[in-house]
């Protein structure tokens, strides 16, 4: 059991709290299928308490390495990225058609590469074991947490208001907006 506490090996204790964030993605996805909606947002947010545990985790026992930097984007981009999306995309986009169904698709996927880029830049310009004292940008969890408010309140805003705010928050995940890391 030593490869838990080596920094070296790829499923170190922080790792494999890692992949129970993807686990928790992939199972959120699958119940989004399902439209098990609560069942999926509790999944999201267990993703979400194992990515603040894995970085911890990481910083306490030493065991960052650049293995571990790519796994944790990976399991953002599945968890704070593809699922918010393909969430919102069912719960409230699915009964729309024709030229609205259109909009609503091509705002999603400004939305992924707004995420997608926003990872590759974070992953660039990071050093494993490293933590900024902000992130320029609103992180990817917090872009999920603002899409699930935004899922909230859809029944108040309808699927237009959704949509503005999809794509405002997309904009924001790579604005010079300044955010403390906590």
């Amino acid at each position: 059991m030593n490869f838990l506490w080596r920094s070296t090996s790829h499923f170190n204790l922080a790792n494999l709290v890692t992949m129970a964030n993807v686990t928790c993605g992939l199972l959120a996805a699958y119940f989004i299928t399902q439209e098990q909606f609560i069942l999926a947002s509790a999944l999201a947010w267990a993703g979400g308490a194992f990515d603040i545990m894995d970085g911890k985790i990481a910083r306490k026992f030493a065991l960052s390495n650049e293995f571990g930097v790519q796994l944790d984007s990976f399991a953002d981009f599945l968890s704070f990225v593809l699922v918010p999306v393909f969430f919102i995309f069912q719960a409230v986009y699915t009964d729309l058609s024709g030229l609205p169904l259109i909009i609503t698709a091509i705002a999603s996927i400004y939305y992924v590469i707004s995420g997608l880029r926003r990872l590759i830049q974070f992953n660039i310009q990071t050093d494993a074991g490293k933590v900024a004292k902000h992130f320029t940008g609103v992180p990817t969890p917090l872009g999920a947490i603002l899409l699930w408010l935004v899922w909230l309140g859809s029944g108040f805003i309808g699927w237009i208001g959704v949509l503005a705010l999809m794509v405002i928050i997309g904009a924001l995940l790579n604005s010079k907006v300044k955010i403390p890391h906590l």
